[in-house]
């Protein structure tokens, strides 16, 4: 019922990456039977299972048995989208790493970090939707990603504490010491990277206050669409204007679609402070005030199409909505029209 959790654009290193080898995207995206053309549309989400399959994917035709940490290496600011742009104008790195809390839903919605200091160190932690066990390489990807880019923001080489991660030791510590300078332990509760507090007050090389405030805008205005679309009303808002004018579905059928109990659906769309009457009479107003502002529809024809007994059904419905009449309404916005013409 949620929003698919990942953003194209976190494809495309992989596919970059699998360019330098002379591995053409056609080939990776045939290896999991999943259509190249997702690259074409960058508003294109995908499951975080899909992800998973393009990357044990794309280590096996690389061959490389390492290599969700070596992506972690190579990322730069722009294959994040805004994101990247707003750490890279963040005016310490710990600005840069609140920012990655608030918008990394507009890159994935499945992962986030946090962190705590402890003893004047810094100890980064991943945090993974538990949808499915994460794979060692998305694992490594995250992990190795942060830390080479809190590298370049503050143009250091920062040492590292420690490095410790979920799974089980591959067996090879040379790639972990190559990539973060010291030997992570494995099986651990948690995935997280340790560095020294300061790292924290680290000034951004680069940073550049106006262009901050214009990438964090749009930051803003994407987060704040995606997490809309994994709400469960919004979903069936959606579905509700789908399903019009055909017919508006019942609870029960709406239920039935979202594969839950109409007492499940009601009660997490309690948790949304909502219902589904006040959905369905949201999507009736809605689309009532979008057929008389066009002005093609009779009234009767209007309570027809959203599927009330009567015109006199409707009438009623609508001025206990708006406080006025169709008919009256529909003359305001004649009057509206009038008015601009003639400005």
């Amino acid at each position: 019922m949620t929003a698919f959790g990942v953003s194209i654009s976190m494809v495309y290193p992989i596919v970059k990456s699998l360019h330098r080898h002379g591995i053409k995207e056609e080939q990776l995206f045939g290896m999991v039977d999943m259509n190249p053309e997702l690259l074409r549309d960058v508003d294109t989400r995908i499951e975080a299972m899909d992800l998973e399959k393009l990357m044990h994917a794309a280590a096996s035709c690389t061959e490389d048995a390492f290599f969700g940490l070596h992506q972690g290496e190579n990322i730069a600011f722009e294959d994040m989208g805004v994101l990247g742009y707003v750490m890279l104008h963040s005016k310490t790195i710990g600005d840069a790493l609140r920012a990655y809390q608030r918008y990394n839903v507009i890159l994935y919605n499945g992962f986030n970090l946090d962190w705590e200091v402890k003893e004047n160190k810094l100890q980064i932690q991943l945090h993974f939707q538990p949808h499915a066990p994460m794979s060692r390489h998305c694992i490594e990807d995250m992990a190795s990603s942060v830390y080479h880019l809190t590298c370049r923001l503050s143009n250091r080489k920062i040492p590292l504490h420690s490095v410790q991660f979920s799974h089980e030791n591959p067996g090879d510590a040379a790639a972990y010491v190559s990539t973060f300078g010291v030997e992570p332990s494995f099986s651990a509760k948690t995935s997280s990277i340790c560095m020294d507090r300061e790292v924290l007050d680290f000034p951004v090389l680069y940073a550049n206050p106006k262009l901050l405030s214009l990438f964090e805008n749009v930051a803003k205005k994407d987060s704040k669409a995606i997490t809309q679309e994994n709400t469960l009303s919004y979903q069936i808002v959606k579905w509700l204007n789908e399903c019009m004018p055909m017919f508006l579905p019942t609870l029960n059928q709406t239920a039935d679609n979202f594969g839950v109990s109409s007492r499940t659906l009601q009660a997490d769309l309690k948790d949304e402070n909502t219902s589904y009457s006040k959905l369905s009479i949201e999507v009736r107003k809605v689309l009532a005030e979008s057929y008389l502002t066009e002005g093609e529809h009779s009234v009767g024809d209007i309570a027809y199409l959203l599927h009330f007994s009567e015109p006199s059904a409707f009438q009623n419905a609508f001025k206990r909505w708006t406080g006025v009449s169709p008919g009256k309404y529909r003359l305001m916005v004649d009057n509206s029209k009038v008015n601009r013409l003639s400005e």
